[in-house]
This record gives C-alpha cells, structure tokens and sequence, in this order.
C-alpha cells in the first residue's frame, strides 16, 4: 500500500518561507512523477508543482512560478516544496500525490495516491 506524508506545514508572515516534505512508501518511488496541489477554503484543489520520476523536468503554476521549487531526493523517497516569497493568497492545505506514470501533468485525476494535507497558513 502506498502511502505518503507530508509535514513541514506551519504558521508564517508574508514574505516568509517553508519548505514541506513528503516521505513516500509502498512502492518503487523513483519510477513516479510526484506533484503537490493546494486546496484553500471555498476552493478547488490546484495544481502547483510537478517533478518528473528522475527528478530532470519540472513544472510550475504560474502563480508560483519563480517562488516555489519542487525537488526529490530518490534515495530517501522524499519530494520537497520549497516556498518563498509566501504570500497571504497561498494559504492553503497542500497535498503531495504520487502520479501513474513517470512524466508529470496538472491534473489531479493523473495522480493516483495523495497524502492527508499539511496546513500552510500566511498571515499578512
């Protein structure tokens, strides 16, 4: 059974920074494309960042683009999110969820495994 959980998740002032982790078990973890969504109050879940299984390619949100890396250590079966620059509007619980295949896509009916949610809250 796979399974993932993330942590790191927290309380901090705008222009602040955290970085969330995600441990995955349960199967090959380097083989899978790994992604983290964001789902605040009143909203649908979206997309945020995606890294490919080898860890080579990513992609971003353009709302997070050039504050947010995603990256993965596949010897400690971990992805990471790394925010800066956080703002009041990124207030949300992120979800780490592991693809089907080894390439990385937006879309949340491509992932087939999530974890339970960390609560990043920014304050203004």
């Amino acid at each position: 059974q796979v399974q993932l959980v993330e942590s790191g998740g927290g309380l901090v002032q705008a222009g602040g920074s955290l970085r969330l982790s995600c441990a995955a078990s349960g199967r090959t973890f380097s083989i899978y494309a790994m992604g983290w969504f964001r789902q605040a109050p009143g909203k649908e879940r979206e997309f945020v960042a995606g890294i490919t299984g080898s860890g080579q390619f990513t992609h971003y949100a353009d709302s997070v683009k050039g504050r947010i890396t995603i990256s993965r250590d596949n010897a400690k079966n971990t992805v990471y999110l790394q925010m800066n620059s956080l703002k009041p509007e990124d207030t949300a619980i992120y979800y780490c969820a592991s693809h089907k295949a080894a390439y990385t896509t937006s879309y949340a009916n491509d992932y087939d495994y999530w974890g339970q949610g960390t609560q990043v809250t920014v304050s203004s």
